[in-house]
């Protein structure tokens, strides 16, 4: 009997956070579609494994994280080299190196040379947007990606808050957090108009999510503290009346699932990081000089959107969209292609 053909390995590089996740979606199903029938394995740190599977773009993730960003080793790589390895991590030679150090049959990487057919990798753009840069990418080798491919399917674990707004204050950076202050005469102002507010933060903002429900006056059950474990987070977001937070993770999980978004944006514009230009997400931002996302003081842009412009926005977005009619059995109504 003859042998069933060898199941080739792709390893893909993106060792960022959660947002960085998100926006690679799109670049990840160019190369689902194209290697069908091979493993795709995702190189990111071990806290968004289960993110990374639930994209369903990849068959399995290889433990990999490095302080501040960086480029983490790939020595642990088992087995033999990787058929393919995809640098979707940055554009130098540190993420490059890392790939090639596995030997792989062919490495597409910004920093590589042009792969035995499979063509040249584009110049590198430093005004493009993050989810058109990956695709662009791709298509360069030849491999099909869309920058609009964003969605996700919606969880099965159930909402802790179903139908509420969600109020996410945190943010990776300093310089990508509103005040809290201002979030909560938001959050009041919401709970004044009928709606349900909870609040949310990562492992390690207990003490500014307990501000925020102080300030605001929320009951202690509006507080979801501790870091949600990704299911729960997925859930909740995805059922939410509306998610009005900085330009962090939790917000683009929300447009990945199709929830309306209020999103505060500074230093680094929407025109980079933003969501899909459909009228259920807004993005809030002040045109002002490059400034540092990864800052340890909150983004002079950012401190020029006022507590007025958010309410707004959140307001005339609840007000368009009642959270009762927004999903049915699982299926967002919202979607053209679904509606009934």
């Amino acid at each position: 009997m003859t042998a069933p053909p060898r199941r080739r390995r792709v390893l893909v590089l993106r060792a960022l956070g959660l947002g960085d996740l998100l926006a690679g979606v799109p670049a990840l199903r160019g190369l689902r579609r194209a290697f069908p029938g091979d493993e795709i394995v995702l190189a990111l740190p071990p806290a968004l494994r289960q993110a990374a599977l639930a994209t369903g773009t990849v068959d399995r993730v290889l433990p990999a994280e490095a302080p501040g960003r960086g480029v983490p080793s790939l020595g642990h790589w088992p087995g033999p080299p990787p058929d393919l390895a995809v640098d979707l991590h940055g554009n130098g030679p540190e993420s490059r190196d890392a790939l090639a150090a596995l030997r792989p049959g062919r490495l597409l990487a910004f920093a590589a040379g042009p792969a035995p057919g499979l063509g040249r990798p584009p110049a590198w753009r430093p005004d493009e947007h993050e989810r058109q840069r990956w695709c662009r990418f791709l298509r360069s080798y030849g491999i099909a990606a869309d920058p609009d491919d964003v969605r996700l399917p919606a969880p099965s674990t159930p909402s802790p808050a179903p139908g509420a707004v969600v109020v996410h204050p945190g943010a990776e950076a300093a310089a990508r957090r509103w005040p809290v202050q201002r979030y909560a005469v938001v959050a009041r102002r919401l709970r004044a108009a009928g709606h349900r507010v909870v609040v949310t933060g990562g492992p390690a903002e207990d003490a500014l999510v307990r501000q925020l429900a102080e300030r605001a006056g929320l009951p202690p059950g509006d507080l979801l503290c501790g870091g949600l474990p990704f299911a729960e987070l997925s859930a909740l977001l995805a059922r939410a009346a509306l998610v009005v937070s900085g330009d962090t993770g939790p917000a683009h999980l929300a447009v990945a699932h199709g929830t309306s978004t209020v999103t505060l944006f500074g230093p680094v514009s929407p025109r980079l990081w933003g969501p899909p230009p459909l009228a259920r997400h807004v993005a809030l931002w002040k045109p002002g000089p490059p400034g540092d996302p990864h800052g340890d003081r909150t983004d002079p842009r950012l401190l020029r959107i006022d507590a007025d412009e958010v309410t707004a926005a959140a307001l005339a977005l609840l007000d368009t969209e009642p959270a009762t009619q927004r999903h049915r059995d699982g299926v967002d109504v919202r979607d053209p292609a679904v509606r009934r």
